[in-house]
């Protein structure tokens, strides 16, 4: 299967899943057997997912994209001995990042909820203007795309994680911040969005944030 078939769900469901690490391996970037270098799109979706384990605090590092021919048997070898090792010294899942596992899976299904917009948001705003490997990584490491990643998707992965978490049960804003590991700043304007969504409210008589009821 071309490694442009890899998609963000899959590699999100993995972890999602409780594995430890994910590793993609592609062929030689340049040398793909289709016209669309699906290789490229690969890389894109690597650096794109490696964003979102950072920004909902799990060591990206976990994730890693490899490209060989199909000759480099050797080779294929010693990335994959290698990963493993760093894995294994990177340890479980969650657990070198002191995350609880239902933390993990709650914030990583948050994230698989928006892939069909993460989808859109790389086709029109993440696309490498070259086609190298040396151009992705400029790109992706980028201040400029580092600040559309947050204003595009940050925003709505943080939201979409506390709609998630008040629909296990409402919670004051420090007790969203000190779950999700968010500013009480950040809490603040997240709700405030998410109000005017209508997609929480504000339960004056119990002093916390819950689940807007949905219209009759």
């Amino acid at each position: 299967m071309c490694s442009g078939r890899v998609d963000l769900e899959f590699v999100l469901r993995a972890f999602s899943n409780g594995q430890d690490g994910v590793l993609i391996g592609g062929c030689r970037l340049n040398e793909c057997n289709y016209e669309t270098h699906g290789n490229y799109d690969a890389l894109a979706n690597t650096y794109i997912c490696k964003k979102i384990l950072e920004r909902i605090g799990l060591n990206p590092a976990r994730l890693s994209i490899e490209f060989m021919s199909g000759g480099e048997g050797k080779r294929l070898a010693e990335v994959i001995d290698g990963f493993t090792a760093r894995i294994k010294e990177l340890g479980p899942l969650g657990e070198a990042e002191g995350l609880e596992k239902s933390v993990i899976r709650r914030a990583l299904d948050s994230a698989r909820k928006l892939i069909p917009y993460l989808r859109l948001v790389e086709r029109e705003k993440l696309r490498a203007p070259v086609r190298s490997e040396e151009a992705y990584r400029a790109f992706f490491a980028g201040d400029e795309v580092n600040r559309l990643f947050d204003e595009l998707v940050g925003d709505n992965l943080a939201i979409s994680r506390i709609v998630s978490l008040l629909g296990e049960r409402p919670s004051s804003t420090r007790e969203i911040a000190e779950r999700l590991g968010l500013s009480a700043s950040e809490v603040a304007r997240h709700v405030s969005s998410s109000s005017r969504q209508g997609l929480v409210r504000y339960d004056t008589d119990a002093n916390c944030y819950t689940l807007a009821l949905a219209p009759a």
